[in-house]
């Protein structure tokens, strides 16, 4: 029996932060109670990358959150509710753009513990607005309002059916994950983005309004990507990977190449013990 062969790629643990859907007495199921909940196509395709995905639920102090991201290899932060203007500094424009400012303060220091352990982070939709925030940037509250004459960017209606090309800057990591693409057709569930770009960042691919869609920080041990589209939810065509329904590029390689990215790092660490 040979034993020298390699052994198989062990599968990362992806971290996931998670949605709260807060209490609601008038809802008809799990009345008046809080709820942690995860979207599964989010974690489907973690999993089809090659990662066990893991919720990282909010257990409401520091210690908590540092030890669910000792236990982690990356950390996704996902879409959901608006970000809190008080998170970077501002006053709510319209009461509904109030966000949530309790999920801001947990995917913060899921943030700050990932950052200190070198972990890949990953921002999806909010989660790009939330890397933003938390490194010092700001947002629009609402792109239609603050942006004149923007692109619809959200439409309840149309929801992931809606999107547009972006502008990829060459050399960037989603330039060349998607074969050293200088564009790509995307869909579009957002009404805030970022309107200061935090100093640590630098921005890799815009919208035709300008709106800025990708973010990326690799400086020394730190990698960090935000995405303001959502991956997940644009399934590959069987005969090209890289190209989903209708010509929009497939999420497919977001996930494949952030989960080999947690996947070599995890492995190095464990190499040098």
């Amino acid at each position: 029996m040979d034993t020298t062969s390699a052994p198989q790629r062990v599968r990362p643990c992806i971290g996931v932060s998670i949605n709260f859907m807060h209490a609601d007495p008038q809802r008809p199921v799990f009345k008046g109670m809080t709820l942690q909940y995860l979207e599964q196509r989010m974690v489907l395709s973690l999993h089809r990358a090659g990662a066990i995905p893991v919720g990282l639920p909010h257990l409401e102090d520091d210690d908590g959150a540092r030890e669910l991201v000792s236990r982690i290899d990356g950390l996704v932060l996902t879409g959901g509710a608006d970000l809190s203007p008080a998170s970077y500094g501002e006053e709510p424009l319209r009461p509904e753009w109030s966000g949530d400012p309790l999920r801001d303060a947990y995917e913060q220091r899921l943030i700050d513990h990932a950052r200190a352990k070198g972990l890949p982070i990953l921002g999806l939709c909010r989660g790009i607005q939330m890397i933003n925030v938390a490194l010092g940037g700001r947002l629009h509250q609402d792109i239609v309002t603050q942006r004149p004459n923007s692109l619809v960017h959200r439409d309840w209606h149309q929801y992931d059916a809606l999107g547009h090309e972006i502008r990829i800057e060459p050399r960037s990591w989603v330039s060349r994950i998607y074969g050293d693409a200088t564009s790509l057709e995307v869909n579009s569930v957002h009404h805030q983005g970022l309107s200061e770009l935090a100093p640590p960042l630098r921005a890799t691919a815009w919208a035709p309004d300008g709106v800025i869609e990708a973010v990326e920080m690799r400086e020394g041990d730190e990698w960090i990507m935000g995405i303001q589209w959502h991956p997940e939810w644009l399934e590959p065509r069987t005969d090209d990977p890289r190209t989903g329904a209708g010509g929009r590029a497939s999420g497919s390689a977001i996930f494949g190449a952030f989960v080999d990215e947690c996947a070599a790092r995890a492995k190095a660490r464990m190499i040098a013990g």
